[in-house]
């Protein structure tokens, strides 16, 4: 069974699917934090985001895997715990510009697909995880709440990080112009996705939601 989750940037669409997963003992794959592992290895590596070449070698030649530990669920690259690093503000204005080359997408599809293949049940998120990388999915929704809860949202996540709330706000709007802007693999509601506005719902009534869409479906 594979269940998609998509949504633009700070709708909650990753704590959803995590915590999703674990309601359903489901791999929880991150579709987004791929493309961010890319991100940090075009900055590590001085390849400038519109470089379609150099950056389709990174993605070639990246080791993306994902591990529990601690309790949660840990992104590795090449080896390596690089959970924190790939949510770091450089690799957040980078994503959206690394993420449009169609190389890189091709090269970050076929590995989610492979490693879906290896588990009996997944929660897939993403920006196009039901439109493009698994369109016949079982189960797709499309997660979205307002720009200023957003914002509110991502200005919680970088407490302390010295990151003021007019930029948080600047960000998801550019990000969402960026992502619903691009030629390949626009942000869109997937055909057949339940929309769900979680501007006033909490993880858990989101949760709720979700699994009685999915049981009604059938």
């Amino acid at each position: 069974m594979i269940v998609t989750l998509d949504g633009p940037a700070g709708s909650g669409k990753s704590a959803t699917a995590r915590a999703l997963a674990k309601r359903l003992g489901a791999l929880y794959l991150d579709t987004g934090a791929m493309y961010r592992c890319v991100a940090l290895c075009a900055i590590e590596n001085g390849v400038e985001p519109n470089d379609s070449e150099g950056l389709e070698k990174l993605a070639s030649e990246a080791e993306i895997d994902f591990r529990e530990g601690d309790g949660e669920q840990r992104v590795f690259l090449n080896r390596a715990d690089r959970t924190l690093d790939i949510r770091r503000n450089g690799v957040e204005k980078t994503v959206s510009a690394v993420s449009s080359h169609n190389g890189v997408r091709e090269k970050m599809v076929a590995l989610q697909r492979k490693i879906a293949e290896g588990h009996q049940s997944v929660v897939a998120e993403g920006r196009d995880a039901g439109s493009v990388v698994f369109p016949r999915a079982d189960h797709k929704f499309f997660i979205t709440a307002s720009p200023v809860v957003r914002a509110q949202r991502r200005a919680l996540q970088n407490e302390g990080r010295g990151i003021k709330n007019g930029d948080v706000m600047a960000d998801i709007l550019g990000r969402d112009m960026a992502d619903s802007g691009r030629e390949i693999s626009p942000l869109v509601v997937p055909v057949g996705a339940v929309e769900i506005d979680n501007s006033n719902l909490s993880l858990d009534e989101t949760i709720e939601k979700i699994i009685y869409c999915m049981a009604k479906c059938g």
